[in-house]
């Protein structure tokens, strides 16, 4: 077996006063590629940051191979001090470097290396990162979540151009597709400590039950052998005084290992909560368009959704998922054609954008909205803790705002608050996002458990594959096509997957022909993406807050007008409150068109 040129021995690390890794090693030898998996929480990116060198372990060891060059992907990328993402990338890299790699790779990734930091979406300081780390072709790669913020073309020409690098690779990533096409060996970090497969991620989960079932036996056995000796420390016959003394301190031993073992991490217990059947046509799209400016996003679509329907949206960055899903829901009214949703419709609704959490709430404030100690789970009371337990949150946890939960753990508490509300039409905008592969499953296992009918975005082509039974995938120039099936499906029907907007093309072409020799810089393409200000990125995060208010409000005076003879008893107020609620629907319609602006600006910034 080759010298490792990465070695981790033994390490050790506390966090107030909790143990979170007890012992974990790593060991990467040239050319290989490695899945590191586990749970939220369970300190994958802190055990890729020591191997980085980033953080001291309290105690073990950390061997990189002298002249080894090692390069780490964080999950949040700090461009600060850096005029132009070019100057980041080539800061990057070394003296015997190839410079073209740097505006290549950025080219390759959306970018033309003369953008701001200062004004980068996470979308776009995700892919000048990648471009920084790749640019140098190092001896060890660290990615810790590469594929987070990227889009289906982004994610499948990273996968290729990874496949093609030399490097040894340590990824973390809940992309299942990336990490089984990626990995041929496996750590799993579990309770803080690993354990290694030599075979990639494909067999893991297969293995870790094994683990688990194993684990579970020896548990057992360990408590029958308790048993048998405290049945003979009270009843055995007495022999040696020594011998005796010997076997209570084994006892006290058995015990210990006994009380000390740390069980596996609890599952989510998730379950949507469902409302009464909804007629059999579910919506119907009759050759709906919709425009901004110059440019279509949808072009004369027809599409029929019936009861029990799983369908996926699948397109890049930009093209105008989000816009359609509103489209078909009933959000945004199309400028040509007919869009209807069918009879009883109960709606749940996951929010990429995470709107519906407010940073400044507690978990137990946002789950309870408020008020008390009770959440109603489709109607029902139900107490909070027990609720929270449920999606893995702990009672200390009630208080925490939300602003310092983790990716995961806003995830999480997003999906309690959508499953907690009745429903028989389910839309999911993103919902992968930063989720745990176990909490993957179980989502998986709600969705095809589901009586209603699913609408999904996604960029996760597994998880596609694996709950939708039809795709609805961008063509070009607004055109939209429906296949049969998941992903795969889609990819053997059209014989390609997803392909970067139209409007992106010549940018790539550009670079590749601006970068024929090295050291040339690529030149400008023809159309470079607008960027997303600070100004817009504010307008879009306090939207949301506007217009909850104005639907508050609107339905504040609604039901002031609803009271009984309030015309007949002050025909002036009755006046008022008519002028104030047209006034209200007038301000709400221009904020939801504002914000729906601003939203396809984003996504098309690649944020």
């Amino acid at each position: 077996m080759a010298p490792p040129l990465l070695l981790l021995q033994d390490t050790k690390l506390t966090f107030g006063g909790t143990p979170l890794l007890e012992g974990a090693e790593l060991s990467v030898s040239a050319g290989e590629r490695v899945g590191l998996v586990g749970r939220n929480g369970s300190g994958k990116s802190t055990l890729l940051k020591i191997a980085a060198g980033l953080v001291s372990a309290d105690s073990g060891a950390r061997f990189v191979q002298p002249g080894a060059t090692v390069r780490y992907l964080p999950q949040e990328p700090d461009l600060s001090g850096f005029a132009t993402t070019l100057a980041y990338v080539e800061a990057g890299m070394g003296p015997g470097d190839q410079e073209y790699r740097a505006q290549y790779l950025l080219s390759e990734l959306g970018l033309t290396g003369m953008e701001n930091p200062a004004n980068l979406s996470g979308g776009e300081a995700r892919r000048a990162a990648l471009a920084r780390v790749l640019a140098p072709e190092p001896d060890i790669l660290l990615l810790d979540e590469p594929t987070n913020h990227l889009d289906l073309p982004a994610i499948e020409w990273l996968e290729a151009e990874i496949a093609s690098l030399r490097s040894a690779l340590v990824l973390i990533s809940h992309d299942r597709r990336f990490l089984q096409d990626l990995t041929r060996a496996t750590v799993w970090l579990d309770r803080g400590r690993t354990k290694r497969m030599e075979r990639g991620f494909g067999f893991f989960e297969e293995w870790r039950d094994q683990v688990l079932e194993e684990e579970e036996r020896d548990q057992q056995k360990l408590a029958r052998k308790i048993v048998a000796e405290e049945h003979w420390m009270r009843y055995g016959v007495t022999a040696r005084r020594k011998r005796n003394v010997r076997r209570v301190g084994e006892l006290a031993a058995l015990r210990a290992q006994f009380r000390d073992h740390r069980g596996a991490l609890g599952s989510v217990t998730m379950a949507a909560t469902e409302a009464e059947v909804s007629g059999k046509l579910v919506m119907e799209a009759e050759h709906i368009s919709k425009t901004y400016g110059e440019r279509v996003i949808v072009r004369d679509l027809t599409i029929r959704i019936q009861r029990g329907d799983r369908i996926g949206i699948v397109g890049p960055n930009g093209a105008g998922k989000t816009t359609l899903l509103k489209m078909l829901t009933g959000e945004l009214a199309p400028d040509t054609g007919k869009a209807k949703m069918g009879t009883n419709i109960e709606m749940a609704t996951l929010d990429q954008r995470r709107a519906a959490l407010d940073p400044n709430r507690s978990v137990r404030e946002t789950l309870t909205d408020g008020r008390g100690d009770q959440v109603f789970v489709g109607g029902n009371p139900r107490h909070v803790i027990g609720y929270m337990k449920d999606f893995l949150f702990t009672p200390e946890q009630a208080g925490t705002a939300v602003s310092r939960l983790s990716g995961g753990e806003r995830g999480r508490l997003l999906l309690a608050c959508a499953l907690a509300q009745a429903s028989n039409l389910m839309v999911l905008d993103e919902p992968t996002n930063d989720l745990d592969l176990e909490t993957l499953d179980l989502l998986e296992e709600m969705i095809d458990d589901y009586a209603g009918t699913v609408l999904l975005v996604s960029h996760d082509r597994d998880f596609l594959d694996r709950t939708v039974t039809a795709t609805i995938a961008y063509e070009g120039d607004g055109n939209w096509e429906v296949y049969a099936g998941g992903y795969s499906d889609m990819v053997a029907q059209r014989g390609h997957g997803v392909k970067m907007r139209a409007a992106a093309a010549p940018k790539a072409a550009s670079a590749k022909a601006g970068n024929a020799k090295a050291g040339t810089a690529a030149p400008a393409p023809a159309a470079s993406k607008r960027k997303f200000s600070f100004k817009e990125k504010h307008a879009l995060e306090q939207l949301p807050k506007r217009i909850a208010q104005l639907e508050s409000d609107i339905k504040r005076i609604n039901n002031t007008l609803h009271t009984p003879n309030f015309y007949t008893r002050d025909p002036a107020g009755f006046q008022k409150a008519t002028a104030e609620l047209t006034k209200a629907q007038a301000e709400l319609a221009k904020a939801e068109e504002e914000w729906l602006k601003l939203e396809m600006m984003r996504e098309e910034a690649g944020g």
